[in-house]
């Protein structure tokens, strides 16, 4: 049986809190004794929390379908797997202990330690009935024709949770389904965990034990096993007890299996039994009082003497207002004075917080500041003319250059890779579904025969993300937003060596070269070499198997870079695959980002620049005289079709001034009317290159986008829009506030430019959950631990832009700031890095440049 608990106290001695409990059972005892001896060692918050013990607290069961105590929430399947990559560690069973979502995942599994990839339970009906306080799940494993209910309901100081069966365990199951509750490495890393009478210590790195199968396979062995386990006993804002029951208990170390592991508990299922077939008493130690603390959210890089300036406090929905909040400016003496205060003015509630709004605009004498409130202090930040001028300098001279594929990057005395998949890449089998969002069709599209060898494509290109595909999408949407960073502002920084001939990158060693061309180019050389290739786009280039896929570290270990030959005793057989399916839309998409480089290259590489334009002219007149491919899988075979035809009309007629583009732009129009947020930077792009009527058009409908963008908004207090779903909406915000900047230069009259600021804010701290910079290594106090190709060393790469805050549902914001694995929250992706640069020069120009019009 699982129970948790609720142990809440007072301030008070560790000496009195063991007297108080010298009755209690022994495993209370032992956890007390543990407390005083290691109180020095506790998390500062835990040193100062009460220890003396209150009346059990009950859970209840919420209005928004949780069961809810001060200082700990039990969520019960409120989240789930979102289906694209599997497990992504937020679903089942989960517990919020003083804010902070310490364990997930509760739900029956068949392996003492899941990989991302291994089998999930289907959710087929949640049911929760307020009447009884209780919620049941059922669920299924169909492929064993398994069926369970998981029913939790509260108990004085704590929650049961049960397995229900309706039949015995399908006989191949026995000894693999058991009921599993993952808690977060980094929450019990050095702290204590006793089962029954033995006691340890969560390691800060996984050590085992393992063991092996009859098989010879490695095989999970437990820290400990037992009947009860406590853990953290020592630290009152995150002890948790689990009672089996009963069931023997087993404490795994998920990351011996996979870096990306939790510690888990698990109860094996018994065979043969039908009815509660398991029960768990799950208890957990609240603090009496507990109150989270307030966020100060504001801009971590700091604010243009000229522009609004506006903090906003979140605070526990328990605490009242904050009370006057003070503007503090440091001095080159180390004094610290009062330059402003004041009132700061009450939102409303937003997901599980109440905000306050603190406007202190009308400070901006330039100089180092600091905000406090209510106790609570930030770190330093900058008023000054020039705070964007740089903001995009990390992600050009080392982010981008870190990511770029099939070359050796070095950065003084640090090699970051060496030069990588110079083997690719091999074609990809027919109608085969790749775990990665990738697919084959029924046709190669290709001269090529499945697993053949293809020549030229080991060239250019960007690691996608986190990991090491070279993703057409992204691609072609990362050149255009580069390029349109250098027709725009013409930033000529040169800070990076780029020898594409010696495949040889040196960070913070100037070529005489705008690095921003470089990287154009270093794109563009990617989707180029599909056309001379394959005459057409391809959805990209990955790994073929789950152990090249999930490999950390220099990825020119991951092949060996010779390429496979069959005939070659001791082949590898390691090439990347190439996926050459030829969809229509990433026909047109590639279109546009080769137009789009065409322009930028000219004066730079003639040549590359003039095969660009051929080969996206090509593309065009390909869709043109064919039926539509419409082959869809994923999220790498291109967007809709048509949103994907307006762009590279866009980039076609930018790049041509051929009229039948601004043709089939006016033809267009009801698409880019109808979904005006997505196509109103193109269409503002094309103004001068249109006729009367369309610019009548797109100013009509900005008119009507102004409205709609402020009701999008208006349901938070950070003025941008916040989504839901398994990814983060940092991409979103940064493409918002791109579309804003482009709207206010072209009408002034009708769209300011708050709204491009604010997404800046947004992005550098001014958002839910932290004041953390979503930018690492930019800001005061930004991400620097993240998931980068970096992240099992818990580091970061600097200038890379993190997806931010994930709404849990129903009501819980979360970027983890001390577990990069969460690729939600905290992943790098080469599109939105790109958008970025722009965002920042875009803010500078407008806080610097006046209202002239462009």
């Amino acid at each position: 049986m699982w129970t948790i608990s609720f142990r809440p106290g007072r301030r008070s001695s560790a000496r009195s809190w063991i007297a108080k409990f010298s009755a209690v059972p022994l495993l209370w005892a032992a956890s007390a004794a543990l407390t005083a001896g290691t109180e020095a060692q506790q998390s500062p918050a835990a040193a100062t929390s009460s220890m003396r013990a209150a009346p059990a607290l009950h859970l209840t069961l919420h209005e928004r379908e949780y069961f809810h105590a001060r200082g700990l929430d039990v969520l019960v399947f409120n989240n789930w797997y979102d289906g694209n990559f599997s497990d992504s560690k937020i679903a089942g069973i989960e517990l919020i202990h003083h804010g902070v979502r310490t364990a997930t995942n509760g739900d029956v599994r068949l392996s003492p330690t899941p990989e991302q990839w291994d089998p999930v339970s289907q959710l087929l009906r949640r049911d929760v009935r307020h009447a009884d306080g209780v919620i049941e799940t059922r669920l299924a494993y169909p492929a064993h024709d398994f069926e369970y209910l998981i029913r939790a309901r509260p108990r004085a100081g704590g929650i049961v949770l049960q397995v229900v069966l309706d039949a015995p365990l399908p006989p191949e199951l026995e000894g693999r389904a058991g009921f599993n509750l993952e808690f977060l490495p980094s929450a019990y890393f050095g702290k204590a965990y006793l089962m029954d009478a033995s006691s340890g210590i969560f390691p800060r790195y996984p050590s085992g034990p393992t063991g092996r199968t009859a098989s010879g396979e490695p095989e999970r062995l437990p820290l400990a096993s037992g009947r009860k386990l406590v853990l953290a006993p020592e630290d009152p804002e995150r002890r948790i007890s689990i009672d089996g029951g009963g069931a023997q208990l087993g404490l795994f170390d998920g990351r011996n299996q996979a870096q990306n592991g939790w510690f888990v508990v698990r109860s094996l299922l018994p065979s043969a039994r039908t009815g509660v077939a398991l029960e768990w008493f799950v208890a957990a130690s609240v603090v009496e009082d507990w109150t989270r603390p307030d966020v100060i959210a504001h801009s971590q890089v700091g604010y243009h003497p000229a522009q609004e300036k506006v903090a906003i406090i979140e605070r526990d929905e328990r605490s009242g207002a904050p009370g006057v909040v003070r503007v503090l400016r440091a001095g080159a003496d180390g004094e610290v004075i009062e330059a402003y205060s004041g009132e700061p003015k009450h939102w409303g509630k937003y997901l599980r917080y109440h905000y306050y709004t603190f406007d202190f605009s009308s400070v901006r004498e330039p100089g180092v500041y600091m905000l406090e409130s209510a106790g609570e202090r930030t770190r330093a930040f900058r008023i000054a003319a020039d705070v964007y001028a740089t903001g995009w300098h990390p992600t050009l001279d080392v982010f981008f250059p870190v990511q770029m594929d099939h070359m050796f990057v070095n950065e003084a005395y640090r090699v970051w890779h060496g030069a990588s998949h110079l083997d690719d890449a091999r074609q990809a089998p027919l109608n085969h579904q790749h775990f990665d969002l990738y697919a084959q069709g029924p046709s190669t599209d290709s001269p090529f025969e499945p697993g053949e060898h293809i020549p030229g494509l080991n060239i250019g290109g960007w690691y996608d993300a986190g990991d090491y595909d070279l993703r057409t999408q992204t691609h072609y949407a990362t050149v255009r937003s580069l390029v349109q960073t250098w027709e725009r502002f013409r930033p000529r920084r040169d800070e990076t060596t780029i020898d594409q001939t010696r495949r040889h990158v040196e960070i913070h060693r100037p070529d005489g070269v705008p690095d921003i061309l470089q990287q154009i180019e270093h794109g563009a050389l990617m989707l180029v070499a599909q056309h001379r290739v394959f005459g057409h786009a391809i959805p990209g280039i990955v790994e073929p198997d789950l152990g090249q896929y999930t490999h950390l570290g220099d990825a020119v270990t991951k092949t060996d870079n010779q390429v496979d030959d069959p005939a070659r005793e001791n082949s590898a057989s390691d090439d990347r695959w190439a996926f050459t399916t030829a969809t229509t839309a990433l026909n047109y998409g590639s279109a546009a980002g080769l137009a789009a480089a065409s322009r930028a290259l000219r004066g730079y590489r003639d040549e590359l620049a003039q095969e660009c334009l051929e080969a996206a002219e090509r593309a065009w007149d390909m869709e043109k005289r064919r039926k539509p491919n419409l082959f869809r899988f994923g999220n790498t075979t291109g967007g809709d079709p048509a949103d994907e035809e307006i762009r590279a009309a866009v980039e076609l007629l930018l790049a041509t001034g051929n009229e039948r583009y601004a043709e089939r732009l006016g033809a267009l129009w009801p698409v880019m009317d109808q979904r005006f947020g997505m196509h109103a930077i193109d269409a503002v792009r094309v103004l001068p290159q249109m006729d009367r009527d369309f610019a009548r058009k797109v100013r009509a409908r900005a008119a009507r986008h102004r409205a709609e963008r402020a009701k999008v908004v208006s349901d938070n207090p950070f003025g941008v829009p916040i989504t839901r779903g398994g990814w983060a909406g940092n991409g979103t915000i940064v493409d918002f506030a791109n579309t804003a900047y482009y709207l206010h230069r072209a009408f002034p009259d009708l769209c300011g430019k708050e709204d491009t600021l604010r997404g800046l804010e947004y992005l550098y701290g001014r958002h839910p959950d932290s004041n953390i910079s979503f930018v690492s290594g930019v800001g005061a106090h930004s991400k620097t631990v993240a998931y980068g190709i970096n992240r099992a060393d818990f580091s970061f790469i600097a200038g890379g832009v993190v997806p931010g805050v994930l709404i849990l549902n129903p009501d819980f914001p979360e970027n983890k700031e001390d577990w990069p694995f969460l690729w939600g929250q905290n992943e790098y992706v080469i599109s939105v890095a790109a958008s970025y640069v722009f965002l920042v020069h875009a803010a500078h120009e407008l806080v610097t440049a006046g209202e002239e019009g462009s």
